[in-house]
């Protein structure tokens, strides 16, 4: 079935998931936040994708958080009443969906409000020169301080780890697909424990977060990969990872 508020685009073992908005600034509203949720779910269950690329359609905006349309109409009222697992506004990464394949985010334009959710589970994070990140929230009777007041350039993002590099407009999703590449020769099953693992110790303390990790590589040691890799490198051919799902 075809979306309708985002674009799923698949190049072998890649995906591109654009927010598709840009009239609204690539806001997100009920319908996009169940879109996204399918389509994390495609990219869990497809054993040919690796890695995933997000961004945003058109030349203003990379997301504008929620669409305070829905908000005025009454629309997305109900669901601050749900449990926090089935709110659609937390069902909108990779991260919430726990889908622990890489994720690349290309930041072109606004990034606000409930669209920092995509930075902050992201991956690896690349900005535009002209993207900038500030939080609306309180400007509409929401959570926050400073509201759009103040506003955080793209070199002064990654001068403090928000983003890992900057690049002209029209370098941003060429380098972004550039580095998916790079990731999707590796082992697929390799990389999404690595991704769990790292992230899943942001939770804990030191000492479970390395145990848990010592378990997940100890599972590892028995998968297929760990022959193939060195195989393939003796006989000087690219390896024939096995795929993953979830």
């Amino acid at each position: 079935m075809p979306f309708e508020t985002i674009l799923y685009e698949k190049d072998g073992r890649v995906v591109t998931i654009t927010l598709n908005r840009p009239e609204k600034r690539n806001a997100f509203n009920v319908a996009m936040a169940g879109e996204l949720r399918e389509a994390w779910f495609r990219v869990k269950k497809d054993p040919e994708v690796v890695c995933a690329i997000v961004t945003g359609a058109g030349e203003k905006a990379f997301c504008t958080g929620m669409d305070v349309a829905d908000v005025a109409s009454g629309d997305a009222k109900g669901t601050a009443s749900q449990d926090r697992a089935e709110a659609p506004w937390f069902q909108l990464t990779a991260i919430q969906n726990r889908c622990w394949k890489p994720v690349i985010t290309a930041v072109n334009g606004m990034c606000c409000g409930g669209g920092l959710h995509f930075v902050a589970d992201s991956d690896l994070i690349l900005a535009a020169e002209d993207a900038t990140f500030f939080d609306t929230h309180v400007a509409v009777g929401l959570m926050a301080l400073l509201g759009g007041s103040e506003r955080m350039g793209a070199e002064e993002a990654r001068a403090v780890g928000l983003v890992g590099e900057v690049l002209p407009r029209d370098r941003l999703l060429p380098r972004a697909h550039e580095l998916a590449a790079k990731i999707a020769q590796h082992s697929p099953t390799a990389l999404a424990r690595t991704k769990r693992a790292i992230w899943e110790s942001l939770d804990k303390g030191l000492d479970e977060a390395l145990e848990d990790t010592w378990k997940q590589i100890q599972d590892h040691t028995a998968h297929p990969d760990l022959d193939e890799g060195p195989r393939a490198f003796v006989e000087k051919r690219k390896p024939r990872w096995a795929p993953f799902t979830e």
